[in-house]
Formats: C-alpha cells, structure tokens, sequence
C-alpha cells in the first residue's frame, strides 16, 4: 500500500483558491469565500466517483458516503443542493474532507455547519465540536449567502433554521454593516420570486430595525406593508405572525401611522388563518398603547375577532384572553372583555368554551379588586353554571380543572353559598376527568372553607368517588387522603375512610394496591406508632393468610413500608413472624417476595435475629426448587 503521507489531492480537482496540502492530520484547506459552492460541487463529485480511491485507502470508511438525500454531482453549488439534505450536505463535506485528507473543519472564515444552520441542539444538523472563534465583521458578512440560499428553500424546518441563524448574526453586525450587507438581503428576500422568500423576510424586519438610519427604516417599513398585501397567503400569515415583534421596535408614532393601518387589515384578511394570527399582534400593540388610543385603535378590531365568523379565530381570542386583559388595563377589560368572555363562554363550538373555561380562574384574579366580586356573581358565575351542565365534557373538564380556583377569591361565605353546590355536581359528573381535576384541587377549597363543612359537603360524595370504576378516580382519592386524614383527626378518619383505606390494599388494579401501601406508611407517620399497632398492622397480618396470593403479596409489600416507620422493636415483634411464616407459601412469587422482604427489613434487626431466623430461612429458599426464588434469596444472602 502506497504511503498515506506521499499523497495529494489531484490539483485539478481543487476549486481556485484552495493550497494543496498533503494528507496529514491537522491540515487546514484555504477556501476563499467565493469559490466555496464550487468547491461543494466539485470536491463532492471528486468522492462520488472515485470508488477505487475509496477501496484503495483503507483510513477512509465506507460510512462517509454522501447522504443519500444529496445528489452531489447533479448540482452545482449549495444553493442547488436539495433542500432535506441541504445542512447535512454541508456537515458531510466536512467530515468527509477530514476522511480524505486531514482536512480540518474550518475554512477560511470558520465556516462549519453550525454557522451555516445556526445554534442548533439536533445531533443531525450540527458539527464536531471546535474552538470558539471570534468573527470578524467580513466573516459575518461572509455566511449570510448560504443561509440566504438556505432561507429560501422549500423545506420550513431549514428555512426557520436558517432565519434563525440570520437573526443570530444581525446582533453582531455594526449598524453600517447592517445597511450594507443585512438590509439589502431583507430587501432581497421580500422581493423574491416565490413566497419561501418572502416568508423568511418577514422574520428579520425586527432584528435589525432599531439600528438602521431613519431613511432606512422607512423602506423596511414599506417593504413589510407590501408582505401585510401580498397576493399569497402564506406570506400575509408570517407576516401577521410578527406583526406584534416588529410592533415593539417600531416608533410610537409609525406604530399609530403604518403599523395599526396593517393590524386592522390583515384582522379582517379573508382567510381565517390569517385573521387569527393577527389576534396574537393584538397583545403586543395594545400593550405598547395608552389606554385611550387603544380604546379606539385597537379594540374595535378586538371585538370584531371575538366575534368573528370562524371558530378558529374566536378561539385564539379566547385563548389569548388574559393576556389581552393585561394588555389593556381594568377600564378597558370592565367596558369591554367581561361583555366578550361572556360571549366566548356562550359560544356555540365546544372548542372555543372550553378555552375560554379554561381562563376563568385567571380572568377573574386579573380583574380589579373593587369591582373583582360584583363582576364575578354578575356576570361570570351564570356562564360557569351553565358549563357546568355542559354537554361537552372537554369543556366540563377544562372548566372542573379552575373552578376550584374561584374559592379564594370569592371567600368563605360565597364559596359554601354559591360554589359547594357546583363542585358537589361535578363530582357526580359521569366524565372521569371531571371528577379527577375536581379531586385533585380539593385543597384550594379546603384552606377557605375548613375540613368541617368539607367533609360534611363533599365526603359522601369522596367515598362515593372511592369506589369509583375507573381506577384513575381511585388513585386520585388516594393520593389525597393522607391529607384529608391530617385535617379530619385521627378519631374522624377511623370512623369514615379507615376501612376505606383497607379496601384498597385489595384492589384488583395492581396500581392501586401499591398506592394503598405508600397510603398507609403516610398515615402511620401521621398518627403515630399505638394507632399503627392498633389499627393497621394487625389487618396486615390478617392479609397474610388470604386466599388470593397477590393480598399475600400486598401484606409483604405493606411490611416493606410500614418497617421503616414503626422502628425495630414492632417489626422484630409483629412483623417479621408473619414474614417467617409466609416463607412455607405454596406459591413461588410469594416466597421469592419473603426473601426480598427479609432483605429489606434486615438492617432494622438485631445480630442474633438475623442469625437465629432470616439466615436459616433464607438458605432454605435458597434451596428451594424454583430458580427465581434460589436467586432472590442468594441476592439477600449476599446483601446480608
């Protein structure tokens, strides 16, 4: 085989501009900036069609082929490149350079694929770690061609990556530099042929406005009132979509003159998808505008989007509504959106209910405190009660996830008044979800009311739930408990759930079972050790001797809890006999159980227990007939 290092890269295969080198790691190719594309072009054609070469060199691998995404030596520059392996084009030819030659990663003006797709977090599209390097001003110029070429491809994921990575570099551009390279690429994107373009200009008016000549900025402004009235509504959308950024960039006085011209427009645009992006640019103008002029500039549109005839829009309305009534101050949202929120509460698509349900808690905390209560009891609680019976249960369950948010802030007196009612009727609702979010907030009505006239209201209806068919609802209750057991003392909670929390140690979902365990060491800490002796591990031992072996499972898996809370005295006592005996069951799970159980329970033991009854128990399972059994009680063996 012919030395490695005596070879050269053919010079006639390298673009103008390139010095040969030999093929030694570490070596850096020179490549100007202008000759780049033909260096794709040829260098990728170079390894397409020299297969023996591949064979011949041994260092080369076989897996840097070309992603076959790419067709090399069909095209000829990046620009051509196909736009789904456009990134991985660039991330090949420089692995594959390295493969070849000992190329290194950077060319002259560092270039790599993650200056050419930007910061990127996807393995896929970036490149073998580097030293940072400071770019000097041309090398930033120098990297807005590709990503111009990449910005304009049809594929969106490499467009958006590529407008990012635009956006990323316009930071470190001087202003001149900004009015001499950046500016006339956005001029060049909104201007382009195909709607790609223009798209992708929409996304770069922002970044670079505020610092850019006045006279410049007036021609930014007007090429992005050309994007708001371009024929093709894929260009309208992005550029309602950054109407509200480029709104905050923009002077006070051209954001009333240009910017709310171009808002009210594409509010009214003939497609949906167009209207409803606009609603987002609502938020950042009303915001940046006194209360007055946004009274009239702005919310006449706003009303008109609430009412719009497409769902779609209505529904961003909804969805976006608190941040409007942030947007536009307690004067303005009493005049006007509490009228609106009414409407979307009413509103006849299920979609568009349960968004607005879902800000009902916000809404009403957001609202003015002198004016907060009336304008809650008035207005907001008949719609609530409305959906409450809703025939939707999305929008059932969206609202049952923030009602229980209303107690404090409507107090003690109205919550049991006007709320207790409500909760009660959604924890009979027949949609699961809606007895689960229901379930799941019960705090938050419990530090405004007290347990007292919560166990009186909504116990019946908790043991209900407790019972419940889906198993999910039963978790839920469980979950709770050891709450609800600190709050209603330990004389209450033996009275009304403790059989409660039995049942569930038999539950036939394994879920709940487990649950149930974790359930009882809680209320063991809770209660203390004479109500544990008392109370639970004496029906523990009872389950030892059940008919079913997953209950005789369960007791075992109790005594792996509750030992760590009633200390060494109780489970030398009461619960390793019960271990010990369990240790003759018939059945192999349950007996490769005891052996895990004794494992767990062995460091709360005395030496001479240890001794005289785990080791002889565990060197009989070890030897018992079943494989997993002998490896479980070896395991303990082990850990011993």
């Amino acid at each position: 085989m012919e030395n490695p290092q005596s070879q050269t890269m053919p010079v006639d295969m390298l673009p103008q501009g390139v010095i040969p080198h030999y093929f030694l790691p570490g070596c850096i190719v020179n490549i100007d900036i202008a000759s780049f594309s033909a260096f794709c072009s040829q260098t990728c054609k170079f390894w397409t069609e020299s297969d023996n070469d591949v064979q011949r060199r041994p260092e080369i691998e076989k897996d840097s082929q070309p992603h076959p995404a790419v067709n090399f030596h069909r095209k000829n520059s990046l620009a051509c490149l196909d736009e789904l392996g456009a990134v991985a084009a660039v991330k090949l030819l420089l692995r594959r350079s390295k493969s070849l030659g000992g190329y290194s990663s950077y060319c002259e003006g560092r270039w790599d694929v993650q200056d050419l797709a930007g910061p990127c977090h996807d393995s896929r599209l970036s490149a073998s770690s580097h030293k940072s390097v400071s770019d000097s001003a041309s090398d930033i110029a120098q990297k807005i061609p590709p990503l111009e070429s990449l910005a304009t491809v049809e594929e969106t994921v490499v467009r958006d990556k590529a407008v990012d990575s635009l956006r990323n570099i316009c930071t470190q551009h001087s202003p001149a530099d900004l009015e001499n390279h950046f500016v006339p690429l956005v001029k060049r994107l909104s201007g382009g042929d195909w709607f790609t373009s223009r798209t992708s200009a929409c996304g770069l008016f922002a970044c670079c406005y505020a610092r850019v000549a006045n006279n410049v900025k007036a021609e930014l402004r007007q090429h992005f009132r050309n994007l708001c009235g371009d024929d093709t509504p894929m260009v309208r959308r992005a550029a309602a979509g950054k109407l509200g950024e480029f709104a905050k960039v923009v002077e006070p006085e051209y954001l009333k003159s240009d910017l709310i011209p171009l808002f009210t427009v594409l509010a009214q645009d003939e497609q949906d998808s167009v209207r409803l992006l606009a609603v987002e640019a609502c938020v950042s103008i009303a915001s940046l505008l006194p209360s007055e002029d946004t009274e009239q500039l702005v919310m006449p549109t706003l009303r008109q989007a609430a009412e719009d005839k497409s769902w779609r829009v209505r529904y961003m309305v909804a969805d976006k509504f608190t941040e409007l009534q942030k947007a536009v101050g307690p004067e303005i949202t009493k005049n006007d959106l509490v009228p609106a929120f009414q409407s979307l509460l009413k509103d006849c698509e299920a979609e568009v209910r349960a968004a607005s349900a879902h800000k009902v808690k916000d809404f009403c905390q957001n609202l003015s405190t002198d004016v907060r209560e009336n304008i809650i009891m008035t207005n907001i609680l008949p719609c609530v009660k409305d959906l409450v019976a809703d025939a939707n249960q999305h929008v059932k369950s969206a609202l049952a996830s923030v009602i229980m948010g209303l107690s404090p802030i409507l107090g003690k007196d109205n919550t049991i008044e006007h709320l207790l009612p409500l909760f009660l009727s959604q924890l009979k609702d027949e949609c699961p979800e809606v007895r689960l979010n229901i379930i799941s907030n019960l705090d938050c009505v419990n530090e405004v009311i007290g347990i007292k006239q919560l166990s009186q209201s909504l116990l019946p209806a908790i043991v209900e739930l407790a019972e419940d068919t889906k198993w999910r609802v039963r978790l839920a209750i469980i979950e709770y408990m050891p709450l609800l057991a600190g709050q209603l003392g330990v004389e209450f909670f033996d009275e009304k759930l403790n059989s409660l929390c039995m049942t569930w140690l038999v539950d036939h979902v394994y879920a709940i079972r487990e649950a149930a365990t974790l359930n009882l060491k809680k209320l063991v800490e809770k209660f203390g050790l004479d109500w544990a002796q008392q109370t639970v591990i004496p029906k523990v031992v009872h389950m030892s001797r059940d008919p079913n072996y997953l209950h005789r499972m369960t007791c075992l898996f109790c005594i792996n809890l509750l030992a760590e809370v009633v200390g060494s005295e109780l489970t030398t006592k009461l619960l390793l006999p019960t271990v010990i005996g369990m240790g003759q069951d018939p059945v192999a799970n349950v007996r490769f159980n005891v052996a895990k159980t004794l494992q767990k329970i062995a460091p709360l033991l005395d030496q001479s227990t240890v001794q005289n009854l785990v080791k002889p128990l565990l060197e009989k399972l070890k030897a018992d007939a079943d494989f997993d059994v002998q490896f479980f009680a070896a395991e303990a063996l082990d850990g011993e």
